[in-house]
């Protein structure tokens, strides 16, 4: 889905998300997430990530995505392997309130305005597409100002009823236009 922004750099939301709007269980729990790495989805991925060249993390998602992507990088013969060195390898920024410096290898911290950030990266010329990969609470403030050009979000067939939605402080309705 794509808002119809035009920005020199794109903000991409990759996100797995239940059909009743929840990325997570209320207490974090997302082993509801059916992403079987098959020829398909790994084409579509590679696809969706090979004009990015920055990740852009909320402090609570962190340490489960490099944590996971590391382990990957420990087993070449896993699936997800390429996938896991693009990760590792791809710059990434950590929004947070709460650290001043990163603990991760090849990771920035970016404590200001999220607006005045985000807007910043945007603009600047020459880079590649900006991938966001949450958590619920960033992914929602993203939302929440407007600041996502095009949205992947990756349905499964389930409905968690209480978990941890990301289009819930909306104010007003925000028109998408489906794309794929």
């Amino acid at each position: 889905m794509n808002d119809n922004k035009n920005s020199m750099r794109k903000l991409k939301l990759h996100v797995a998300m239940s059909i009743d709007d929840c990325i997570a269980e209320p207490n974090n729990e997302m082993d509801w997430i059916d992403f079987t790495w098959d020829e398909k989805l790994r084409e579509y991925e590679d696809k969706l990530h090979k004009p990015v060249d920055t990740i852009l993390l909320g402090r609570k998602m962190t340490d489960e995505f490099i944590s996971y992507w590391s382990n990957v990088l420990k087993k070449p013969d896993d699936q997800e392997y390429t996938f896991a060195k693009k990760m590792m390898e791809t710059p990434k920024i950590v929004f947070t309130k709460t650290l001043n410096k990163s603990e991760w290898p090849n990771t920035e911290i970016a404590t200001g305005d999220l607006k005045e950030e985000i807007t910043k990266l945007k603009s600047q010329e020459g880079g590649g597409d900006i991938i966001v990969y949450g958590g619920a609470s960033f992914d929602s403030s993203l939302i929440k100002e407007n600041l996502i050009d095009e949205y992947y979000l990756f349905n499964n067939p389930v409905a968690i009823g209480n978990g941890k939605a990301i289009f819930k402080d909306l104010k007003e309705i925000r028109k998408l236009s489906f794309v794929e």
